[in-house]
């Protein structure tokens, strides 16, 4: 506690994301992240089998993506504010960019375009 009042820079955990290719949520998911300026690494589970049995194993046996761990914490098909939310900012990276944060609107909602494959699944969640 000492450390943080004298400014000194908390470690970030590691944030990994199981995906798959073709996975439209693990697509939103990585979009979010990088809005939210979340550094991540991404395992590809079809090319990997030990990342796969990783994934079945906090998943009820299933390779059920995105899967997410961050700093040994699992999370299966979790949201971007979620992992944002685990990950302490640090230097000012790790939070909603400034522009969202003067709007008070949330990623998906700054007026930007979006593909026209994407919006049917965006329209489902509501």
């Amino acid at each position: 506690m000492a450390a943080e009042r004298r400014g000194a820079s908390i470690a970030r955990p590691e944030v990994t994301v199981y995906t798959r290719p073709g996975c439209p949520y693990c697509f939103l998911l990585r979009r979010g992240l990088r809005r939210y300026g979340v550094p991540f690494t991404e395992v590809d589970i079809w090319r990997d089998p030990p990342a796969a049995a990783a994934v079945r194993a906090v998943a009820d046996g299933n390779e059920t993506v995105p899967t997410v761990e961050v700093g040994g914490r699992w999370l299966v098909n979790p949201r971007a504010r979620r992992i944002r939310d685990l990950v302490p900012s640090s230097g000012g990276r790790g939070g909603v960019d400034s522009a969202l944060e003067q709007t008070g609107a949330r990623p998906g909602e700054a007026g930007e375009e979006r593909p026209q494959s994407w919006r049917g699944i965006e329209d489902r969640r509501r």
